[in-house]
């Protein structure tokens, strides 16, 4: 991993001088000190984004959508714009999952939106073609990795999760900010990568195909069915399970690489769908085997809200 990551250093460094080299006139004096990175890794620590926090390229969005239970016990699911106003990390905009990052046209919640409404909303968000953006929650890195897989959705590589969220920027003394962004809006444009979220219909036809893994993203009891929050109790036919909170450390950080790496067998070069309950635990997942090297992975966005409301789709409480 050392080697790999100081090769990807090294090339990106070339890179960035033979860029600066091609673009600089005679006499004309270029400061690499002061340059702009080209690329992100997709995942940095609070530390890192401290020290590139003034970047102007650089464009952080909260994206913390708040579960709660209300007094007669009924879970609740609520935007974390409250959250987000009450502090945030200086600078960060909120992405809203529950508000223009979902198609309004649905009264199922986190349905994924088009690529013009998705456009429209990053592009309000001040982030543009050539913007670099890193993504968190105050509570849940899932949230997070909805939006990154989004992004890449769209076409978008240069975003990055923080690791620990919002938790890792307290955690390291570092002040918080209740003023909005006021990002000027930006171009952005979508290159679609459709194969990057699943629908029902390949759904279906990959619980008959041994050369498709489906993943179960939820919790073990809820895959094996002892509760159920949607229409019927288990999990797809043929899905193993790998619950996303089984990728975080004590301290809601993601494990090291080599941790997570032992978790996750299977030819990297399969295809992978990945769900949950309304895609947001399948792209924690998702997100992680795309950077243990998974190469064709899905995320099935309408899960099990929308599979087990349909007594044709097959469910089953047995477990691989």
């Amino acid at each position: 991993m050392k080697s790999a990551h100081s090769a990807r250093n090294f090339f990106t460094l070339i890179a960035t001088l033979a860029f600066m080299s091609a673009c600089a006139t005679p006499g004309m004096q270029t400061d690499i000190t002061n340059s702009v990175e080209p690329t992100i890794d997709t995942l940095v620590t609070a530390q890192w984004l401290s020290e590139h926090l003034d970047n102007p390229d650089l464009v952080v969005l909260d994206c913390t959508v708040l579960v709660e239970f209300d007094e007669n016990g009924a879970l609740q699911i609520a935007s974390g714009r409250a959250n987000y106003e009450a502090g945030h990390i200086p600078s960060a905009g909120f992405a809203d999952l529950m508000g223009d990052l979902s198609d309004p046209d649905y009264p199922s919640m986190f349905v994924m939106p088009t690529p013009e409404q998705f456009a429209a909303a990053m592009g309000a968000l001040g982030v543009g073609n050539d913007s670099r953006v890193v993504l968190y929650a105050a509570n849940n890195p899932d949230w997070a990795a909805r939006v990154w897989w989004m992004l890449r959705w769209a076409g978008f590589d240069r975003v990055a999760l923080l690791d620990g969220g919002l938790q890792a920027w307290i955690a390291d003394g570092r002040a918080l900010s209740t003023i909005p962004a006021k990002r000027p809006a930006k171009q952005f444009t979508v290159a679609l990568r459709p194969e990057m979220v699943a629908d029902r219909d390949q759904v279906l036809a990959a619980t008959g195909n041994n050369k498709v893994s489906l993943v179960d993203a939820m919790s073990d009891a809820h895959y094996r069915g002892e509760f159920s929050m949607y229409a019927r109790p288990g999990h797809i036919l043929g899905a193993t399970n790998m619950p996303s909170s089984d990728l975080l450390d004590e301290v809601g950080r993601y494990r090291s690489y080599d941790e997570l790496d032992m978790m996750h067998d299977g030819d990297r070069n399969a295809r992978v769908i990945t769900y949950c309950g309304g895609g947001v635990a399948a792209s924690s997942v998702a997100y992680t085997m795309h950077r243990l090297g998974f190469t064709e992975v899905a995320v099935y966005m309408g899960s099990l809200q929308e599979w087990a409301t349909d007594p044709a789709n097959p469910m089953t409480l047995e477990t691989q």
